[in-house]
């Protein structure tokens, strides 16, 4: 059953078609000979029989020829054995019933035949084996591709987890200080449910958006403790857009340690977050832009990684823009 399959049933057609295609042509001669008449069944199950005869021998020579493992000459001279077996048993039926008229002529338009026979099996047989061959190392690429395209990700996840376990420990020291115990315990809370979603964000790719906007809410609460209040979300999303589009794995987390890295936020400089989607389906988070008097050293490291990232995982570009009042993130959304 595995040998029958389209592929090798179209080959062993259309060979055999062409092998007995100057038997078709003899047969309104052949019709009038008395012996042909007297054994008018016979003469058609010879026919059907040396097309069924050659088609099968096509198809063995090609299964011969897509073996992995034999190698060139191996598959030469077992092609050859198979097809000189193949030729003296049909030569011999076909000697058999010359009495009555159905018969190929032994001789070198037969061998002829068998010859064409074996090189159309062993040189379409090499054909798809190269084929199958070089979809296989294509296969074999993408793969070594995509595990290593897995890795970078990791490695650039890997550089956001620090960065925001650092900054977060901030937080439960001034509660602490303060000594708001309740609090404390909600910030630790709170704080772990963040620590979750990154901790296991090395196992996952793509996530919807309605995950990552549950990560801010989460994320929301750490921040206004940190900050007094004074750093707020604005996020108008509709329901169905959050389930909407996917995007890569804490995509909003370095966009908003941005904000808070880039940016003064205190009394007199209070931050709000506008989190939406525009018409061109991107996820667009925007911000006021309060400048610190001394800069980090950071050059932007967390959006590169970011962009990095989603060209890594999802082919998308990620783009900024700044008109001196505001900085805009566009997040490109697969649907």
């Amino acid at each position: 059953m595995e040998i029958i399959s389209k592929r090798y049933v179209w080959l062993g057609i259309i060979g055999a078609l062409i092998m007995v295609y100057p038997n078709l042509v003899y047969i309104p001669w052949h019709m009038e000979w008395p012996c042909v008449q007297e054994h008018l069944a016979l003469y058609w199950s010879f026919h059907v029989f040396r097309f069924l005869y050659f088609a099968s021998v096509i198809i063995l020579v090609y299964r011969l020829n897509v073996i992995r493992g034999w190698t060139m000459g191996r598959r030469l001279a077992v092609s050859i054995g198979v097809s000189a077996v193949a030729y003296g048993l049909f030569a011999y039926i076909s000697h058999s019933l010359s009495e009555y008229g159905v018969y190929d002529k032994i001789g070198s338009q037969l061998i002829l035949k068998f010859v064409v026979i074996c090189g159309l099996g062993m040189l379409t047989g090499h054909i798809s084996l190269l084929r199958e061959e070089r979809l296989r190392m294509t296969s074999e690429v993408e793969r070594l591709r995509t595990e290593n395209l897995q890795s970078q990700c990791a490695a650039l996840t890997g550089q956001v987890n620090p960065h925001f376990f650092f900054n977060s420990l901030s937080g439960i020291a001034s509660l602490v200080r303060g000594g708001d115990n309740k609090r404390t315990l909600e910030y630790i809370d709170e704080l772990s449910d963040v620590f979750r979603y990154t901790l296991q964000s090395s196992d996952k790719g793509m996530v919807p958006l309605s995950d990552e906007l549950a990560f801010a809410e989460s994320f929301r609460y750490v921040l206004e403790v940190r900050y007094a209040g004074k750093l707020t979300f604005d996020i108008q999303i509709e329901n169905q857009q959050k389930t909407q589009y996917m995007l890569p794995v804490l995509t909003l987390l370095p966009v908003i340690e941005n904000v808070i890295v880039h940016n003064c936020i205190d009394s007199s400089h209070t931050m709000t977050v506008s989190i939406t989607i525009n018409e061109h389906g991107e996820l667009v988070v925007s911000n006021p832009i309060y400048p610190k008097q001394q800069q980090p050293p950071t050059n932007g490291t967390g959006l590169k990684n970011l962009a990095n990232r989603m060209e890594l995982m999802a082919g998308l570009k990620l783009r900024t823009e700044c008109d001196g009042g505001r900085f805009t993130v566009y997040v490109p959304l697969k649907s």
